[in-house]
């Protein structure tokens, strides 16, 4: 098996959605599908793959919008975030009419996620890190045989993620990002939820709101 992933940017926001897949099955999960479900699939069928997870890092409509909609018409269970997140998922239709958005359907997590579980695509395993901070219920998903990291809104190239929304707190993201993120090594690349990819080990150097950590 191998792992790979391509980047999907979606929404008004430039969100990036992640497409991840085990090479050796072609079975597929969609990282964030926050909308544009026609470019999805249309990705989904180009590969050849066989899309079988939703996994969410947290319910900001951006990241969240087309979950339900997409869960419903494919079949597919949704996996994630953490349940503290549940009042930004039952905040959805509000946050898709405030911004704009499709109207999203509401969904229940087929599967909450904590810190230390797992989720597999195919034969690929990867680890999840519960990191409050940007939203109660943020995870992040790692992988360790390619050292790759899908963070969502917990930390960018040269920034984090904002923590004025309900429920973020800068003290509690600053802690997750040390804690929770760092120690899985320097070498770490990481796809953020909008912007460029980066590593830890850039991020610690010169990130201006973690860097020397």
């Amino acid at each position: 098996m191998s792992f790979r992933h391509r980047t999907l940017p979606v929404t008004a926001f430039q969100q990036n959605c992640s497409l991840v897949w085990d090479d050796a099955t072609m079975q597929a999960a969609l990282i964030d599908p926050g909308g544009d479900i026609d470019v999805l699939l249309g990705a989904v069928k180009e590969l050849g793959l066989a899309l079988e997870q939703i996994w969410l890092t947290h319910a900001h409509i951006d990241h969240a919008g087309a979950t339900g909609t997409l869960a419903r018409t494919l079949g597919l269970p949704i996996v994630g975030p953490h349940e503290a997140d549940q009042f930004w998922i039952d905040a959805l239709p509000q946050q898709s009419r405030m911004f704009g958005f499709p109207e999203a359907e509401p969904f229940t997590p087929t599967r909450w996620l904590h810190d230390g579980d797992r989720v597999r695509v195919g034969g690929c395993e990867l680890l999840v890190r519960h990191c409050p901070g940007h939203t109660p219920g943020h995870v992040v998903f790692y992988e360790p045989t390619t050292r790759h990291a899908f963070v969502g809104d917990v930390l960018f190239a040269g920034s984090i993620g904002r923590t004025d929304f309900p429920q973020g707190d800068f003290d509690t993201l600053v802690r997750s990002i040390t804690t929770r993120l760092w120690p899985l090594g320097d070498a770490v690349r990481f796809t953020p939820g909008h912007g460029p990819q980066s590593t830890f080990g850039q991020e610690r150097r010169s990130n201006p709101f973690v860097g020397g950590t």
